[in-house]
């Protein structure tokens, strides 16, 4: 399938959210967590890269959100693309989705990890619920924080949603939690097993929290996780 650029704009230093049109589909039926893989010829070699959808299901539309990778090949062509042009995707596919029945759940992402979540939390199979959700959300600088002002309106406006921002280089003026999402983990969870944890970010912080939670005692179905390297 081709889909079209319609809007790409900067909501923290090198990482883009993009929103992209399907144009042949009325509508692009995927379940909020999946991917999209998109497959160009940059600098004559066919490159295919998966990206997480970053959105719930809206008509023939669907969004993304990338870092750049200075040195990578892939990123910084995507980053060029200006509204109108089209890539080549496949899917949505992936099984990084919310469980049915949903249930109180814990989501830990850092980075454009948040990008599925971000999606979770836009689908009716979570808003919904009317269960507790907490999301744990880490990066390095406040500035990084993805989606900030999103999650904290959900704070407000949808009962039982907390969102728990941690920054590792906090400026002077940062009030908020510092540090690892890792170290964390305890004041979320106190004594409880009993809740499904959802996690997405790069491979290290993900085996991580795994382990953390694991020695805890969580059972293997209680974990979920995806990671981005």
């Amino acid at each position: 399938m081709k889909a079209t650029l319609v809007e790409s704009r900067e909501i923290a230093p090198e990482v883009r959210h993009f929103t992209f049109e399907v144009s042949d589909l009325p509508e692009l039926d995927f379940t909020p967590g999946q991917w999209v893989s998109i497959s160009e010829i940059v600098r004559d070699k066919k490159t295919t890269r998966a990206y997480s959808l970053a959105s719930a299901p809206s008509g023939n539309r669907f969004e993304l959100c990338l870092n750049r990778v200075k040195e990578g090949l892939f990123s910084p062509w995507l980053f060029r693309l200006e509204p109108g042009e089209s890539v080549s995707i496949k899917g949505p596919l992936g099984s990084f989705v919310p469980k049915l029945p949903f249930a109180e759940s814990v989501l830990v992402a850092t980075g454009t990890g948040i990008a599925p979540f971000r999606s979770f939390l836009q689908s009716p199979a979570v808003l919904d619920s009317h269960l507790p959700v907490t999301l744990l959300l880490g990066a390095r600088y406040e500035e990084s924080l993805l989606y900030r002002a999103e999650f904290e309106a959900l704070e407000r406006t949808r009962p039982g949603f907390r969102f728990l921002p941690t920054i590792t280089r906090p400026s002077p003026a940062w009030q908020g939690r510092t540090g690892r999402v890792q170290a964390h983990i305890d004041s979320i969870l106190g004594v409880r097993t009993d809740l499904d944890v959802y996690i997405c970010g790069l491979r290290a912080m993900v085996d991580e929290v795994r382990s953390l939670l694991a020695a805890r005692g969580f059972e293997k179905s209680r974990i979920i996780f995806e990671k981005y390297d």
